[in-house]
Parts: structure tokens; C-alpha cells; sequence
């Protein structure tokens, strides 16, 4: 099946031929649906913290703080921007000239509100010797966006989001990216003023941020008084996957090479384990807002990262407890309701595990990476979100699904989808360390027959491609997880480009 080529380029990308014969046997038997027991609620699985209650779990993380452990923000940002100017392609491609529905209507309305307002006026001046009132009166409207869009104007729709301008202030305007800086140092700060953010980005990308962390980095750090350790990843090649052709072969291209894919976000779990850090938190790259509006996002920031703190304060102390085998009754009775209570972990199978039985289970189920999630409100249609789901183990605990992870034919399992009342907002704080300070391996913890199939097209033939487990999905399938309610302000992504006329992002 493989030939001397295909081998050189395995080598190449530092793939073994095992891992394709694996993900050729994915093709061929497809993937399970995740056995659900329950949409996770505030009734059971999703954690509520009082007002009262914010201030000491905020108290707790500036303690962890002033530890000076190392506290990382990693941020997805590989991602080109195309898909947020789909409707102005649409445009470009359409056959009138002038905005004739809503979404184009108040991009024109609007077009002074962005934070590109004057770089796009700069191209317009120098390409079409007229600036943007001009060219609008003129009808040239398509002429305003290919200037926004394509390569001789600000290449937008090629860029990824995180070198996009985002947000204006008096004087200035900033990036996605930048923000993700201001945010970084007003709750990730440590007691030395050290913040480290990684920023996972694609290669012919990667030149363009470190050029604007060195041109702004010195900016920040004065505004802040903190001290940026800023690094960079691309998704590894030994991550990409294989396309196979309609008949579950592998897919090849009109001159016969095998064709890679890359593997979704959930490849990011190799970066993400490169990383040396006692806490992580994890936020996508356009979920930002100006510092006027950034109060509640520190907060509940700080908040997560008071709970993931507070209880890994606990599961240490009983793995420490365990390990000097000086434990009583009573307190294997305790981890037993933290498990139950806290971690929401089920085992139909414990009351009838003997006593050096269920020590040892307790302690498998304590010694593995933890992290708390942000779950917001659902406020339309239902999406991916918190589910108490059942393992291979026949345990039942805490997971983030999708949809396609879900059988939509099974009523039951339909209905339990739909009663879903929140949503995942991507928006984790990670602890990854062991009680004795060791690292987790963060890839034994992924549940390999998580991942996804989907259809694409190459050359005009259509190929199946193969999507590895999702970061927050399967990818930490067997991390301890525990969900908490977070306001929706906390979540402002920005999915379309008139997503940045919005309110929080003025």
C-alpha cells in the first residue's frame, strides 16, 4: 500500500506507519457515540458560587499567586480569519454592488466603528486614490472590501484573528492578541510581576506575531508593570492525519502523493504538554473584550482558578494521606463523597471493592490532571456543551461534547441533548502537575475513540478527513473536571466581523 516515497514523507512528518494503518482502521469502523447519562445542570454537575462566596475563592488563587508558581495563558490562535468575512465574500461574489441585506447594510452603516476603520482608509487612499466616504458615494462598495479582504489591501481575510484590530481607544488600537496581553497581566501575574502567555499559531503566521510582540511587549509592560514571557508553538506534523478516498483507502493527490490533513485543535494537546507550568489557562483567541468591559472576565477568572486551587489543595493532601497509608475509615469515607460530591465521579462497581481495593481506585481516580470549565447559559439553540457521560471503566463522570459526539437518533439521548441548559464557552483553568510536583503525560489521558470524520474535497474528489480528538472534548476525556456557572458577558466571541459593532467590543 505504501510505497518508497510515502515513506520518506512519513519520516518526514515523524509518523510511524502503525499510526496510519490505526487511522485508515478509524475510516473503515467510524467512531462511537459517547454513552450519556445526563445533560450536566445547576442540580447536578455544574457548579453555582455565590456572590458571597467569589471573594474567598479570589482570595485563594492571589495566595496560590504569591507562591510564585508558574501560571501560563495558552491561546488557540492558529486559525486564519476567512470564516468571519464569509458574508463579505458573499458580497464580493454577488451579482448587485450595493449592500442590499441586513448583515451588509450595517457593516456600511457602521464601517466608522471598526477599529480598522483608518488602516482600511490608508489602503483605499493609496489603491483607489479615494478614501471610504468617497468610494461609497460613488457606489463602489466591493471596491471598500476587497481592500479589507485581499492581498494588496490589509489581507484580512488571510490573516488569522489574532493579528486583526480588534478594539479602539483614544489614541490607539489593538489587536485580539494584544488583549489577550492585557488580560494575561490582570489575573496570571505572579508575586515576581512575571506573565507567560503561549500562543499556539500556524508557520507562515508565526513571523507576524513574534513582529508585533516585539513592537508592543514594551508597551504593555509598562501599562501593567509586569514582566512578558511570550512563546509560540505550531501544531506538530507528527499530528496531521491522513485523507482517505471514499473507499477508505488513502487518499492521493493528481501527482500520487498521500494527502495529510491536519488534526483539529485536539493536535494541540502535544503542545500544551510541551508546556512547563503549574496552572493553565486556556481562552480562544477572539473571545476578548476592551478594558472597560474586561471587570467580570478577571473576576471569574480568578474565581475558576480559586476552585481548581482550592480543590487540588484537597486531592493532594489525600494522595498524600494514601500514600503514607496512615489514613482512617472515616477519611477514606471522605475522599469517597469528595469523589462522588466534588468531582462528580459515579461507580456503580464500589460498594462491592474491597477495602485495599477501593484505596487503590480512589487514588487512580485522584492522581490525573484536573481542570475547571466555565459554563455559560444557554441563550438559543443548544450547542455543545456539559455532560455527565459513562467511561469505558463503567464509571460516569463530567465531560464537554459535541453534538456529532452525541446519537441524535436515540430519543433518549436526543431530549437529554436538547434539555441542555448551558454551553461550553471554552474557558479552563488546568492543573497538570502531581502532588509531588511531576507532570502529567497530558497524551495518556485522551480518549482515542473520540474523534471525527468529516467530508472535504481535493482536486474536485471528494476524500474523508480525520479530526483528533478536540482539546477540551476527548482529548481530556480522563482529566478530573468540574463545571461552573460563569455570566454570559464572560463569552463575547467574535464569529463575524459585524460581531465587533457589538456593545462589548466598542
Amino acid at each position: 500500500m505504501l510505497n518508497a516515497k510515502d515513506f520518506e514523507l512519513l519520516a518526514a512528518k515523524g509518523i510511524n506507519e502503525k499510526q496510519i494503518e490505526e487511522q485508515l482502521a478509524c475510516f473503515k469502523k467510524g467512531f462511537p457515540f459517547l454513552e450519556i447519562a445526563a445533560s450536566a445542570s445547576v442540580e447536578k454537575g455544574i457548579m453555582v458560587i455565590k456572590q458571597e462566596d467569589q471573594a474567598t475563592y479570589m482570595e485563594a488563587w492571589d495566595a496560590y499567586l504569591a507562591k510564585n508558581k508558574k501560571i501560563v495563558k495558552f491561546v488557540p490562535a492558529s486559525g486564519a480569519a476567512s470564516r468571519m468575512f464569509k458574508n463579505l465574500y458573499e458580497f464580493l461574489s454577488a451579482g448587485y454592488n450595493e449592500p442590499s441585506n441586513s448583515f451588509e447594510q450595517k457593516f456600511f452603516g457602521e464601517i466608522n466603528k471598526f477599529a480598522f476603520y483608518d488602516a482600511l482608509n490608508a489602503v483605499c487612499l493609496a489603491n483607489e486614490k479615494k478614501d471610504i466616504p468617497a468610494l461609497m458615494k460613488e457606489g463602489k462598495y466591493k471596491a471598500i472590501v476587497s481592500n479589507l479582504l485581499e492581498k494588496q489591501g490589509l489581507n484580512y481575510g488571510q490573516l488569522p484573528k489574532g493579528l486583526l484590530l480588534f478594539h479602539s481607544y483614544p489614541g490607539k488600537v489593538r489587536a485580539a492578541m494584544e488583549e489577550h496581553l492585557a488580560e494575561g497581566a490582570m489575573y496570571a501575574k505572579n508575586n515576581a510581576g512575571e506573565v507567560n502567555i503561549h500562543f499556539t499559531v500556524s508557520p507562515e503566521h508565526k513571523a507576524l506575531f513574534e513582529k508585533l510582540v516585539t513592537n508592543k511587549k514594551r508597551e504593555y509592560e509598562e501599562k501593567f508593570s509586569v514582566k512578558y514571557d511570550v512563546s509560540f508553538s505550531v501544531q506538530k506534523p507528527n499530528t496531521d492525519t491522513i485523507a482517505a478516498d471514499m473507499d477508505n483507502n488513502p487518499f492521493r493527490d493528481k501527482d500520487g502523493n498521500l494527502l495529510f490533513r491536519p488534526g483539529g485543535h485536539g493536535a494541540l494537546i502535544e503542545n500544551l504538554n510541551d508546556i512547563d507550568a503549574d496552572v493553565v489557562f486556556i481562552k480562544n483567541i477572539d473571545n476578548v473584550v476592551p478594558d472597560s468591559f474586561k471587570c467580570s472576565t478577571v473576576i471569574w477568572k480568578k474565581v475558576l482558578a480559586g476552585v481548581l486551587v482550592t480543590l487540588q489543595e484537597k486531592i493532594y493532601y489525600y494522595l498524600h494521606l494514601i500514600e503514607t497509608g496512615k489514613y482512617s475509615h472515616q477519611q477514606v469515607e471522605e475522599m469517597i463523597h469528595f469523589l462522588q460530591d466534588d468531582l462528580c465521579i459515579k461507580n456503580p462497581e464500589m460498594k462491592l471493592l474491597e477495602d485495599a481495593e477501593l484505596v487503590l481506585y480512589i487514588k487512580s481516580k485522584l492522581l490525573r490532571p484536573l481542570r475547571v470549565c466555565g459554563m455559560v447559559k444557554n441563550v438559543g439553540e443548544p450547542g455543545g456543551g456539559p455532560f455527565l457521560a459513562r467511561n469505558p471503566d463503567g464509571t460516569v463522570s463530567l465531560q464537554v461534547l459535541e453534538s456529532s459526539q452525541i446519537d441524535m437518533n436515540d430519543p433518549a439521548k436526543k431530549a437529554m441533548f436538547e434539555k441542555g441548559t448551558h454551553f461550553n464557552p471554552v474557558d479552563l483553568v488546568c492543573a497538570v502537575k502531581n502532588y509531588k510536583g511531576e507532570k502529567y503525560n497530558l497524551p495518556d489521558y485522551v480518549d482515542k475513540n473520540t474523534g471525527f470524520i468529516s467530508y472535504k474535497s481535493k482536486d474536485g474528489r471528494e476524500l474523508k478527513a480525520l479530526e483528533l480528538p478536540g482539546l477540551w472534548n476527548g482529548a481530556m476525556s480522563d482529566w478530573n473536571t468540574v463545571f461552573v456557572e460563569v455570566p454570559i458577558e464572560t463569552f463575547n466571541p467574535v464569529k463575524t466581523v459585524n460581531d465587533l459593532l457589538r456593545r462589548e467590543h466598542q
